[in-house]
């Protein structure tokens, strides 16, 4: 029989899983798909098995690990080779500069790579959803269960242990119990109601052997008592005289409802109390016992204690100001100035010490004394000769006080720069020369001079070009984004000029020409905006202008800084550059044009010079002609428009002189023109759509159709065409055929939010509520976060209670949608939730500018809930964006009936439309 033990006894191999042998590397839950732990590798397994191998004798374990240090080791410093180097300033400059380096590799590709993960996750969660994710249909598709079917749901059957439990039924026994057990049962919650004459209860001890002592508790009760009546006494101001005492009897009813938790906090006090006794009779040379044994006192009630103790540790502890300090603040005036001057004796040094005991002091020359006395002994402290300072009222004397603290303590930056603001320009100069050599790394100096400079009107001294030479040769060049916040500082103090120079000289330290500066720059102008720093901004774009005078993108943004928060003034010499800079770009000039809109010879003479860098450009065409129409010269608006199809025949060309005819009544001639037009340009789909819209005008449905249908098949990529073609059936009572062309839109065009949107509306209009429903969840199916689907199903095919709810998970879905914010403030509307709703508007607003439906919703909820003066700055801002699309605002504003109408008319017409 061999002597090997039972495997069962032995212990497990290192590495051992249990069941790894026949494959079960982890179990899966319901609530938890995947193994519950990964098993070993491959690696592992067979690193393990070697070791167990090794172990056994059965093969020669290799001694890796010294084979790999002995191939690394130098052979003649074994230690290392730099072990005994020294790190010096090189070595220092060298890590700094590596350093900024990897910051500087950092920085690059970081936004698209941050983007780039985001979508991986987003990607990743979308192909691997929780399960939580999974459910949420069916969970919400429990709403539609009644109650009764609710009721109906049969209970699962318990199938497991249905005949143990019916076995352990037949073995239960029941016996009778004594009447003996049941009277101990009876008594054994019963308390006694009498008490003998020591106060104790006469129905003997508790069964844990404890006795109920009922003097006892009256004396705590009286003790709890007097605890309160005399913290009342001292909140309420009482008045001792001899042995008489008279307290608030108001105030005091008053205070009786805090008496329930009163007993609890005097037994805390007492056990802080002995723990505070404790440690002050451990330790009585540490302060900090003194002072937490002292605030308990005061907390409990008994400022009396608190001074005796607070003594007897100032007795202890002379040296710590703290105590002192709280010894000052626990006795009244008087007495504080007798602590003071203990205190002081004791610790001379102390400046809080003789800050407190000037503050004690009542008339100003008394604290002047005080503060004299102190500097006497303390110098060099910066905090007593500013406190001397604001002490002095007249400027000789405090000039003088500062003269002196420069003197004693030339490192002192507040008081140099204080000292400067109340010396005359010509010896400010000197003063802050004389700094500047004291603290040759300061900024701020530099900063101060500069806004000495402007203050007497030599802004344009290079004070802070001298300032970047000076700190980067003393290596002291703060960081770009420091200066940035020194800029907005000088910005918010009234300094201008000197925050442009600071912009103007620093704003590019540090940056090479393989940086993304344009988008950084144009990034710290926005913060700036953000911040309320236009000025800081406007010099940023300046210098960015400067580097990138050709750059389209920066003098975009410097011309959207002057529109929102510059003057008109601004905004015309901003875009004077812009032109200059830029004169092959029509944005700019149509943007001149139309700011200069109200004087028309003007704007003619800006579309002149446009009309020479651009000839033949079709949208300085289409602006001339807009000028001419808007100011009712309608003669040289259709001459301009006739030139045009001649120099520039577009496709934007025909339509715009097609709509020009329209507008003006004359269908016919806008029906030859857009014929004509579409034998040019047989694939624009506007030109169809406007066919078909001039023979609805002139009562030829027929016509109408023929025109959008072909239409559609010379551009089935359109879909407003293919809209406007299905409205026209269902206008016309064909619901069939409205439902045959969307369906043969959809396969035209997949995935398209508004021709799913069209479809469900028709169904609805139909009464077919059902479908609608079934077509709603299939587009949300293929297009989740389509924010017009969301919010078509939510007002108009769900239940009122349920859309809350929806719109929260529809918010959660879809990222940043204009159309989904106004339907959640609408929703908050509707609940009388009118600040909520309001702040909902304003970030659909902010979100997307150019939606006019968002500026019509708001409008129309500050014409029932706002005031006059929001309703005037809703209408400006409005004109001042000029939003163009919104499915509401293109059907009003681009009605030939409102034709030449403004935006603030616009406007109007949209709200009153809205239902």
């Amino acid at each position: 029989m061999t002597s090997r033990r039972d495997f069962l006894s032995q212990p497990a191999p290192e590495n051992y899983v249990a069941g790894l042998g026949r494959g079960a590397t982890g179990f899966t839950t319901r609530s938890d798909l995947g193994p519950a732990r990964e098993g070993p590798s491959e690696d592992q397994i067979k690193a393990a098995v070697a070791k167990r191998s090794a172990q056994l004798g059965l093969t020669e374990a290799k001694d890796d690990d010294k084979d790999g240090d002995d191939r690394y080791q130098d052979p003649d410093n074994e230690v290392g080779l730099f072990a005994g180097g020294i790190y010096e300033k090189d070595d220092e400059e060298a890590d700094r500069i590596w350093k900024e380096v990897d910051e500087k590799m950092a920085k690059r590709r970081q936004k698209q790579r941050e983007a780039r993960e985001t979508a991986e996750q987003d990607e990743y969660e979308r192909l691997n959803p929780k399960i939580q994710q999974q459910f949420a249909g069916l969970k919400r598709a429990l709403e539609t269960v009644t109650d009764e079917e609710w009721a109906n749901i049969p209970d699962p059957k318990d199938l497991t242990g249905r005949t143990k439990r019916a076995r352990q039924a037949r073995m239960e026994r029941f016996y009778a119990v004594p009447d003996s057990v049941l009277a101990a049962a009876r008594d054994q919650g019963q308390f006694g109601t009498t008490v003998a004459d020591d106060g104790t209860a006469t129905g003997g001890g508790n069964k844990d052997g404890t006795v109920t002592d009922f003097a006892k508790i009256g004396a705590a009760r009286d003790k709890v008592l007097r605890a309160r009546l005399e913290q009342q006494s001292h909140s309420s101001g009482i008045a001792t005289a001899g042995s008489s005492t008279s307290i608030d009897p108001k105030g005091y009813l008053t205070s009786l409802s805090n008496m329930q938790g009163a007993e609890q906090s005097i037994g805390d006090i007492e056990q802080f109390r002995k723990m505070l006794k404790s440690a002050v009779d451990s330790n009585p040379k540490q302060a900090a016992s003194w002072i937490a044994a002292a605030r308990l006192e005061v907390a409990a009630g008994k400022p009396g204690a608190a001074r005796t103790l607070i003594a007897k540790g100032c007795h202890h502890c002379p040296r710590s100001e703290d105590i002192w300090l709280e010894n000052i603040h626990l006795n009244d005036n008087r007495n504080a100035k007798v602590i003071a001057a203990q205190a002081i004796q004791a610790n001379p040094n102390s400046v809080k010490l003789w800050v407190e005991a000037m503050k004690l002091e009542n008339d100003s020359r008394s604290r002047k004394k005080v503060i004299r006395r102190a500097l006497d002994h303390n110098p060099e402290s910066e905090a007593l000769w500013k406190e001397a300072v604001n002490l002095e009222e007249d400027h000789t004397d405090a000039r003088m006080l500062l003269a002196k603290a420069t003197e004693l303590i030339p490192g002192s930056l507040d008081l140099w720069l204080a000292l400067a603001r109340l010396e005359t320009p010509e010896n400010a100069r000197k003063v802050l020369n004389k700094a500047v050599k004291k603290l040759p790394s300061s900024h701020e100096l530099w900063i101060a001079a500069a806004r000495l400079e402007e203050q007497m009107g030599e802004g344009k001294r290079p004070v802070m070009k001298n300032a970047v030479k000076f700190l980067a040769k003393q290596n002291a060049m703060p960081k770009r984004e420091e200066w940035i916040a020194e800029a907005e500082k000088c910005e918010e103090e009234g300094a201008v000029i000197t925050c442009s120079n600071i912009i103007e000289e620093t704003l590019g330290w540090g940056l090479d020409e393989d940086d993304d500066r344009k988008e950084m720059w144009m990034e710290d102008a926005k913060a700036s905006i953000g911040r309320d720093r236009f000025a800081t901004a406007r010099a940023i774009y300046a210098y960015a202008l400067r580097v990138f005078s050709n750059s389209r993108s920066l003098y975009l943004a410097a011309v959207e800084l002057e529109r929102n928060h510059g003057t008109r003034d601004d905004l015309w010499r901003a875009l004077e550059k812009a032109v200059e800079a830029c004169p092959h770009v029509e944005t700019f000039w149509l943007m001149l044009a139309r700011e200069k809109a109200d004087e028309i010879n003007e704007a003619r003479r800006v579309l002149a010079r446009a009309f020479k860098q651009n000839p033949d450009n079709e949208d300085i065409w289409l602006a001339a002609v807009k000028l001419e129409a808007d100011n009712g010269f309608i003669d040289q608006a259709r001459d301009l428009l006739k030139t045009a199809r001649q120099n520039a025949p577009t496709d934007r060309v025909w339509m715009r002189s097609v709509a020009f005819e329209r507008q003006l009544g004359a269908s016919e001639a806008a029906l030859d023109l857009a014929q004509d037009a579409l034998q040019l340009f047989p694939a624009a789909p506007k030109l169809w759509m406007m066919k078909g819209q001039i023979y609805e005008d002139l009562g030829r449905p027929a016509q109408a159709r023929e025109a959008y249908g072909t239409g559609v098949r010379a551009v089935p990529s359109s879909v407003p065409l293919w809209l406007l073609y299905a409205r026209l059936e269902e206008r016309s009572g064909n619901v069939v055929k409205a439902r045959s062309v969307l369906d043969r839109a959809r396969q035209a065009v997949a995935r398209s939010p508004e021709l799913w949107a069209e479809l469900v509306r028709v169904e609805r209009r139909a009464g077919n509520a059902n479908q609608a429903r079934t077509l709603m969840a299939s587009a949300l199916q293929q297009m989740p976060k389509s924010g017009l689907l969301w919010a078509e199903r939510i007002l108009y095919l769900e239940a009122r209670t349920q859309r809350k709810s929806l719109i929260t998970e529809a918010i959660k879905k879809v990222d940043d949608d204009a159309v989904l914010q106004v339907t959640a403030a609408r929703i908050l509307w509707a609940e009388r939730k009118l600040d909520r709703a309001q702040n909902w508007f304003e970030r659909a607003l902010l979100l997307d500018r150019d939606m006019g439906d968002a500026w019509a919703w708001y409008y129309k909820f500050l014409s029932q809930h706002g005031t006059e003066e929001k309703r005037r700055d809703l209408v400006a801002k409005c004109v001042l964006n000029d939003p163009r699309h919104g499915e509401h605002w293109q059907a009003v504003a681009k009605d030939p009936k409102n034709s030449g109408k403004k935006t603030d008319e616009i406007l109007k017409l949209v709200a009153a439309s809205l239902s």
